[in-house]
């Protein structure tokens, strides 16, 4: 079931989640959800603050190229675990904060460890577009978005076209 995105500027989007102490039938659900909202949007990344669910969920699945086999990534309690100190800068963009984009700078490569949807933990170490994703949604998690990693200026332009899009929207 396709879920709907919260746009910036939404509160629920600036809380910090919860740790998932318990993965459920429910939350299977809800990452089946999520991925299949994810694809039709369509995007490389969603965390759970995004659907309006304040828990340490994220999915993810950075396969773009045409007949490449999907590779969909279901993260309960996600986090970074090491990082490199060699950066790398990518165009990010949000399902929240649709048509806006912005370099920023991160770790190049991230290991991260998490909880699957059976409950086994796992860990990998991601690089380039993954690498990326992965700490843009880890972040969700912290209440952070993209937009705060730029200067006051750009974000609060952003931030002022978010709210003009969401009164378009609500007139609609």
């Amino acid at each position: 079931m396709k879920r709907n995105i919260l746009l910036h500027p939404d509160p629920r989007l600036k809380k910090v989640a919860s740790p998932v102490a318990d993965i459920t039938d429910d939350l299977r659900q809800l990452a089946d959800d999520m991925l299949a909202t994810m694809y039709e949007a369509p995007g490389i990344g969603l965390a759970a603050p995004q659907v309006g669910v304040l828990q340490r969920l994220v999915v993810m699945d950075c396969i773009k190229e045409k007949g490449e086999a999907p590779r969909p990534l279901v993260m309960f309690n996600p986090e970074v675990v090491a990082a490199s100190d060699e950066t790398s800068v990518y165009e990010e963009g949000c399902l929240s904060i649709p048509e806006q984009f912005a370099d920023v700078t991160r770790p190049s490569e991230v290991e991260v460890r998490w909880m699957t949807r059976d409950g086994t933990e796992q860990s990998e170490v991601f690089t380039g577009l993954w690498a990326t994703c992965a700490q843009h949604e880890i972040d969700h998690l912290e209440g952070k978005l993209f937009i705060d990693y730029l200067k006051p200026l750009r974000r609060q332009m952003i931030t002022r076209k978010m709210v003009k899009l969401k009164r378009e929207l609500a007139r609609a």
